[in-house]
């Protein structure tokens, strides 16, 4: 069994590099990091949070990614506004919601899933990094009856279902952010319809056809 990360920042920072577009990241963001790769791999023993169990890999195929949805979704979108407000829809191990979270602290988060266990590891890691105006909801996303600047969804099962309820919590003026795989694009336009406009998908690096897609309310 893994017993933790004996990781070092600077091998984060170096695994990150190809997903921050040659940002340096702040020691802060570092510290955090390694503090939640090492939450993830304790709990990772007993609860099954991540079929990816090497640490590297943890690093570069959810936080990499995470952090690059980040660096694409938190931009100002066609209206320009930057996201107050983000939700994580099936958020499993945290992700996207909580490096995003890292990377931009004065988002106020939340995490939204349906799995106790998991549930109760999320709660742990916001406490654990000192997280503020982040919470995490037990329940299916249909019960949460908010909507944010910024919803996003990734990797979660029966995809064609979640689609639609994840796009019911955006604001008004809001995003929606998808990391998917780029087959699952086209059924994404299909399922949000005319209602929607896409923006070119994002390729995640290093990843076999990852990529981030936005969408938002067209008119």
């Amino acid at each position: 069994m893994l017993q933790g990360c004996t990781m070092e920042s600077a091998r984060i920072a170096e695994l990150l590099a190809p997903f921050t577009g040659g940002e340096t990241l702040a020691p802060r963001l570092l510290e955090a990091l390694l503090r939640y790769l090492d939450l993830l791999l304790r709990w990772n023993a007993r609860v099954n949070l991540t079929a990816v169990r090497d640490p590297e890999k943890i690093v570069t195929r959810h936080f990499g990614e995470s952090l690059f949805a980040a660096r694409i979704l938190l931009r100002g979108g066609r209206r320009g506004e930057v996201a107050a407000t983000l939700v994580d829809v099936g958020s499993g191990a945290g992700f996207p919601g909580l490096p995003m979270k890292l990377f931009a602290p004065q988002l106020e988060l939340t995490l939204i899933e349906a799995h106790n266990k998991k549930t109760v590891f999320l709660r742990e890691v916001v406490r654990s990094l000192g997280l503020d105006r982040a919470e995490v909801f037990c329940g299916r996303a249909e019960q949460w009856a908010k909507t944010a600047d910024l919803v996003t969804l990734r990797g979660v099962e029966q995809f064609e279902r979640a689609l639609p309820v994840a796009a019911k919590l955006v604001a008004e003026d809001g995003r929606l952010g998808l990391l998917i795989g780029a087959g699952q694009v086209s059924i994404a336009q299909e399922v949000l319809g005319e209602q929607w406009r896409c923006s070119e998908p994002a390729v995640v690096p290093l990843s076999e056809a990852r990529v981030v897609l936005a969408a938002e309310r067209d008119g």
